[in-house]
């Protein structure tokens, strides 16, 4: 597969790898609502953000949706856009990495870009996720009218779309919109209730789909040249003698296949996104004015519109979304407002000033955007966060003050590819993954707060273990048991901190 080249590729191959391992610490000023929330709001480095939320929740987030900054060499009061084209993959390249471990096997990930580097991001996507993974790229209509300072104005954003595993992406049909339930009628009093009818004739030439069709007047029809009936005649008739078919008012017209609104559980998307259904960038700049007020609000938003279609087709009540470019806030009040959780990440001053004050907004029940649509009255909450202090320090060892379930966290990860719950009891094994059984000897879990006392694997510690029948991994500072027991119980000791690789 032809690879994209760009200056430092090498170093970024590795930066998502070597990108230290930090701990969240929550902000409780800065949180609302509801204090059990599992939604997050995270204030800095999106790299390395994204590396603290692997040992939680890689595999398990069902859409991820960036709007990063597009490279278009204009200077934005709020982010600088201005990235020379290798800095720009230089920073995408491992934050990809990452956002691929942490979405689910049926989970897909959305990018809004333009031309400036959306075909380069494509070559880079399908290195990272593989080109059989590339589900589409939808085109959406940013604007009403051309721009009539240029020549040949740009009137759409690239919306590129991958899946983590094709064969197993999920993704919904559109509820049928009110214009749409219009064309539904019903002339003949069907029982169904009321349809709209669709052509019946196909592409190609199948032999036993030729074949003459008589219509209730008499009158004989024959497929268009060069194409053939959509199904065979047996089937035909089978749908004629139940009524699903329409020859017109006098019964002489071409035969049509009725489709039934009550029958009807949603509609396709297609790669053509109008602004009229979506909404465009005049739209989504009223909506952030009139929560922020003209001389501070965001100079590029996206309308609460198009994070609705784009959540609709991708997700389900409940289910977990990031966005690690969050920006405005769009894409989580969209995503609060729809009942979903979600993850937000943001760089600065810019998650106090804008991201926070937005959703505190939205958990009070503000009614702009998609709220009237949706029926959002307000509720739930999340919690504010920021990056805390790497947990191994500059020469690899554990620092002072980790907490168990923090290291526990990223061995689990480290050793399975699999998030830890952040309700799993803390204990001293960590759980079975593959017939396996890991255990963490870390900060006196075992009750023994003497130095070392619990963290050294002895007989005695080794008796006091909760029993696990299968091969076994056990964490802790030193073994006491000598290489042959090791093998005979089938175990395998690693120590901490030199045997725990960051993953």
């Amino acid at each position: 597969m032809p690879l994209l080249s760009w200056f430092n590729r090498e170093a970024d191959l590795t930066r998502a790898a070597l990108a230290p391992y930090r701990l969240l610490e929550p902000v409780a000023g800065l949180s609302y609502g509801e204090a059990d929330s599992p939604n997050m709001l995270i204030e800095g480095d999106n790299l390395e953000a994204l590396k603290a939320l692997l040992p939680y929740y890689a595999g398990q987030v069902k859409c991820i949706f960036i709007d990063p900054p597009y490279n278009t060499g204009s200077a934005f009061e709020h982010y600088d856009d201005n990235v020379e084209h290798s800095q720009w993959l230089s920073l995408m390249y491992p934050r990809l990495e990452l956002l691929r471990e942490l979405l689910a096997e049926d989970g897909s990930l959305w990018v809004t870009l333009d031309d400036n580097e959306a075909h380069y991001f494509k070559v880079v996507c399908d290195e990272i996720f593989g080109r059989k993974n590339f589900v589409a790229n939808a085109l959406w209509q940013k604007r009403t009218s051309p721009d009539a300072r240029i020549q040949m104005g740009a009137a759409h954003d690239h919306l590129i779309i991958y899946g983590k595993n094709s064969e197993k992406l999920a993704l919904n049909l559109l509820p049928v919109s009110e214009e749409q339930r219009s064309r539904y009628k019903n002339p003949d009093n069907d029982p169904r209730g009321p349809w709209v009818s669709s052509d019946f004739s196909a592409q190609g030439y199948r032999p036993n789909q030729m074949y003459a069709i008589t219509s209730p007047s008499g009158k004989v029809h024959l497929p268009p040249t060069g194409m053939c009936w959509k199904n065979t005649e047996e089937k035909f008739l089978q749908q004629v003698a139940e009524g699903r078919f329409w020859f017109g008012k006098n019964g002489d017209g071409v035969p049509r296949r009725k489709n039934y609104l009550s029958e009807t559980d949603g509609r396709s998307s297609w790669t053509w996104w109008t602004n009229a259904e979506v909404g465009h960038n005049q739209e989504a700049k009223k909506e952030i004015n009139v929560l922020f007020g003209a001389e501070n609000a965001f100079d590029t938003p996206k309308p609460e519109r198009l994070l609705q279609r784009v959540l609709q087709i991708s997700t389900n009540s409940g289910d977990l979304i990031l966005d690690s470019f969050l920006g405005s806030g769009t894409t989580a009040a969209v995503a609060h407002k729809m009942g979903r959780r979600w993850i937000g990440i943001e760089m600065g001053e810019h998650a106090r000033s804008h991201c926070q004050p937005r959703l505190k907004k939205v958990v009070d029940g503000e009614q702009g955007g998609i709220s009237e649509a949706v029926g959002w009255q307000g509720g739930g909450g999340f919690r504010y966060y920021k990056l805390g202090v790497p947990v191994f320090d500059e020469n690899g060892h554990i620092r002072d003050g980790i907490k168990f379930e923090h290291l526990a966290a990223h061995v689990w990860f480290a050793e399975t590819g699999t998030a830890r719950s952040t309700r799993a009891k803390k204990e001293a094994f960590l759980g079975e993954h593959n017939g396996i059984g890991y255990y963490l000897l870390y900060n006196g879990i075992l009750g023994d707060d003497s130095k070392a006392g619990g963290n050294v694997l002895t007989r005695r510690i080794l008796r006091s273990l909760p029993k696990f029948d299968g091969p076994k991994v056990i964490y802790g500072e030193a073994c006491a048991l000598p290489e042959e027991q090791l093998r005979e119980l089938d175990i395998t000791f690693r120590q901490t901190p030199y045997d725990l690789k960051a993953r």
